[in-house]
C-alpha cells in the first residue's frame, strides 16, 4: 500500500496534469474564436472526454483518502481544496467547450466586429487561470491574491463588450446572430475568471487556513 504522503503527491500531480489540459483548452478555444481556427476548436472537443475522466479519477482518489486516512490540519485542508479545485477545473473545461461551440458558429459569419475586445478579455482571463494554478503549485498566497484583484477588471471588460455589442446589434438585424454569439463568448470568459478566482480562494484556504469567499476587503 502506498504511503499516505505519496498518495497526496499523486493527487497533486493529477491535479496539475488536469490544470495543464484546462490551460490548453482555454487558450485553444480563444484562438478558435479570434483566428477562426477549426483545428484548435476540434482539439478542445477531442480533449473534453479526457478532462471529464480525470475529474472522476481525482474525485475518487481524494474522497478515498479522506475516508480511509482521516487526515488532520494541513493534509485535511489540502484534500478539501483538491476536491473543490477539481470541480472548478472540470467546469472550466466545459466553459472552454462552450466557447468553441460559439467559435464554430462564428466561423460561418464574416468577421465584422474588429473593435470588440474579446482578445483583451481573453488575455486577462487566461492570465488569471495560469496564475491561480501557479499559486496552487507553489503554495503562493500573494499570487493567489493577485487573481482575486483581477476579477473586477474582467467584469468591467465584459460590461464594455456587452455595451458595444448592443450598439452593434441595434444597427442592423443581420448583426444580431453574431452579436449574440460574441456575448456568449464574453460570458463564458467571465465565468472562467470566476472559477480561477475560486481556485485562488482555495489556495488561500490551503496555505493560510482562511476563508476569503465573503471577505470583500481582499479585493480592495
Amino acid at each position: 500500500m502506498k504511503h499516505f504522503q505519496e498518495e497526496l503527491e499523486e493527487l497533486k500531480n493529477r491535479l496539475l496534469e488536469m490544470g495543464g489540459l484546462i490551460e490548453s483548452a482555454v487558450y485553444r478555444s480563444v484562438l478558435a474564436v479570434v483566428e477562426k481556427d477549426t483545428d484548435q476548436a476540434q482539439q478542445v472537443l477531442k480533449n473534453e472526454a479526457r478532462i471529464n475522466q480525470m475529474e472522476i479519477e481525482i474525485d475518487d482518489l481524494a474522497t478515498r483518502l479522506l475516508a480511509l486516512q482521516q487526515p488532520m490540519a494541513v493534509d485535511l485542508r489540502f484534500l478539501t481544496a483538491a476536491i473543490k479545485i477539481n470541480n472548478d477545473l472540470e467546469r472550466m473545461g466545459d466553459l472552454a467547450v462552450n466557447i468553441v461551440e460559439r467559435a464554430l458558429a462564428l466561423m460561418q459569419e464574416p468577421m465584422i466586429m474588429p473593435t470588440i475586445d474579446i482578445p483583451q478579455m481573453a488575455r486577462q482571463t487566461e492570465s488569471m487561470v495560469r496564475k491561480s494554478l501557479d499559486a496552487f503549485v507553489r503554495g503562493d498566497a500573494e499570487l493567489a491574491r493577485t487573481v482575486l484583484l483581477s476579477d473586477d477588471a474582467v467584469d468591467d471588460l465584459r460590461d464594455i463588450i456587452y455595451e458595444e455589442l448592443m450598439r452593434f446589434m441595434q444597427k442592423d438585424p443581420d448583426n444580431v446572430r453574431p452579436g449574440v454569439n460574441f456575448m456568449f463568448v464574453a460570458r463564458n470568459l467571465e465565468r472562467l475568471a470566476d472559477h480561477a478566482t475560486n481556485i485562488a480562494e482555495d489556495v488561500l484556504f490551503l496555505v493560510q487556513g482562511v476563508d476569503v469567499r465573503h471577505h470583500a476587503e481582499v479585493r480592495k
